[in-house]
């Protein structure tokens, strides 16, 4: 038989002799072989290591014949580890005990004294009966967060001006390569749409691209989000979960809003990124990762870096190109692009037949500062349609813009709604620590991702 390497095997047995010829026939053939005699180290074995074949005796010595203890061990295995590949072992076996072994789990059933040649086979087929369930447990994830993705609307980068032609030279330079990559630009400017482009020209744009919004993740959250959790680990882990790094292996992350992790948590991540490898909460398995790493934020993180606020270590580790997407207010050639792209999308969507723009309507846009950038536009073309009469655009279809200051400085109010009075302090808070939503967050006594859902509330 070919000497074809299996992975990781457990043998748990009371017979000291047969624990150690088992172990030198299958190191021929296995990556790993672990032998034990006692089965109470079971629990902690299976929480700690991963095997790919498990081979546990029926009969111990508490009770030699009826194979309970094996039946026992057996269900044991099966809640730590549904997806455990498990081949019984006695020497008192017969067809009633082999069928009630394979009801209660097991893969397969064999008698001792084996013959070598019959065990290996039976490692050989319990080995690739593993390696599929690995394959549709990761095809299975990987067809969630492509359905989510699938639900994402405008996959496409309009732009003709020399800055975005700057940008669109440096995705085609990079996309081939495996370089981790920095995006830099103001909320609204596409961030996201730059990291996608760059995964869909990559070698790997036929594996998955996986979003991590770094903004919206509490830090209790941190961990069990980014690197998985095993079942039972704490109070809401009701079923073993990989983590986004994990979904992502042979595939893209992306860290959206990078700037906003704490210095605690830029910690681990760095770890993570340095090993390539991540740990579930509740475990100590290692787990490789291969991933293309692709981060974004709207924070100025080398000025963060003199502040303290930002590691240089991890600066260095996911900066190795920079891409700088301006602001729309710099980008005046494109508003037009921009807006037909939206109206076509917009009057497709509501069924609502505008022929385009009509009068001053496009001077307008273009007069307007945006300081919500291309999700603004996006968002102020379709309230416009949906709220527009006749066949075309008008200006006065975008009223609403001309109410908004021009000015990043909020003017000063003596309302007393709640929502303008918090919308205020919010923007003077910003203002204040110069765009750090850290340090604003810590001035107005909320957390980064209470004070980033505010954000996304009121449109700054």
């Amino acid at each position: 038989m070919e000497e074809t390497k299996f992975g990781s095997i457990l043998i748990v047995d009371d017979n000291e002799d047969l624990l150690f010829a088992a172990k030198m026939l299958m190191k021929k053939y296995a990556k790993e072989v672990t032998i034990e005699k006692d089965p109470r180290k079971i629990p902690f074995l299976i929480n700690n290591y991963s095997y790919d074949v498990i081979l546990l005796d029926m009969n111990f010595t508490e009770d030699t014949t009826s194979g309970k203890e094996g039946f026992f061990w057996l269900k044991k295995i099966k809640e730590l580890d549904p997806q455990a590949v498990v081949i019984l072992i006695t020497a008192f076996g017969d067809v009633e005990m082999a069928v009630q072994a394979l009801k209660e789990g097991a893969t397969d059933f064999i008698l001792k004294p084996w013959q070598n040649e019959k065990l290996i086979a039976t490692l050989s087929a319990a080995i690739k009966l593993k390696e599929s369930y690995k394959q549709v447990e990761k095809l299975s994830t990987k067809q969630k967060q492509l359905q989510a993705d699938l639900k994402k609307p405008f996959t496409e980068i309009i732009g003709s001006c020399a800055s975005m032609k700057n940008v669109f030279s440096i995705i085609e330079k990079v996309a081939k390569t495996d370089a981790n990559v920095l995006i830099l630009g103001e909320n609204g400017t596409g961030k996201e749409l730059i990291a996608r482009a760059i995964h869909d020209r990559s070698n790997r744009a036929d594996e998955i691209f996986v979003t991590v919004d770094m903004g919206a993740i509490t830090e209790s959250l941190f961990e069990s989000e980014l690197f998985g959790h095993k079942k039972g680990s704490f109070t809401d882990a009701k079923e073993d979960r990989a983590g986004r790094f994990e979904i992502a292996d042979k595939g893209t992350l992306f860290l959206d809003e990078i700037g906003n992790l704490s210095l605690p948590l830029q910690s681990k991540l760095l770890t993570v990124l340095q090993r390539r490898e991540v740990t579930r909460i509740g475990t100590n398995k290692s787990i490789p990762v291969d991933i293309r790493l692709i981060c974004a934020t709207n924070m100025p993180l080398h000025d963060m870096i003199l502040q303290n606020d930002f590691r240089q270590d991890l600066l260095y580790r996911i900066n190795t190109v920079e891409i700088f997407l301006p602001p729309l207010r710099e980008r005046l050639d494109d508003i037009p692009l921009l807006a037909n792209h939206f109206l076509k999308i917009y009057t497709t969507k509501y069924r609502k037949p505008f022929k385009g723009f009509k009068g001053n309507a496009m001077q307008l846009l273009q007069n307007y500062s945006w300081p919500g950038n291309i999700r603004e536009l996006q968002h102020a073309i379709e309230r416009a349609i949906i709220m527009a009469e006749g066949d075309e655009l008008e200006g006065r279809d975008f009223f609403f813009l001309s109410a908004k200051p021009n000015s990043d400085k909020v003017a000063p109010t003596n309302t007393l709604n709640l929502d303008e009075v918090e919308r205020n302090m919010i923007q003077k808070a910003i203002d204040k620590n110069g765009g750090n939503i850290s340090k604003a967050a810590k001035d107005l006594g909320l957390t980064r991702a209470s004070l980033y859902r505010r954000l996304e509330k009121y449109g700054l």
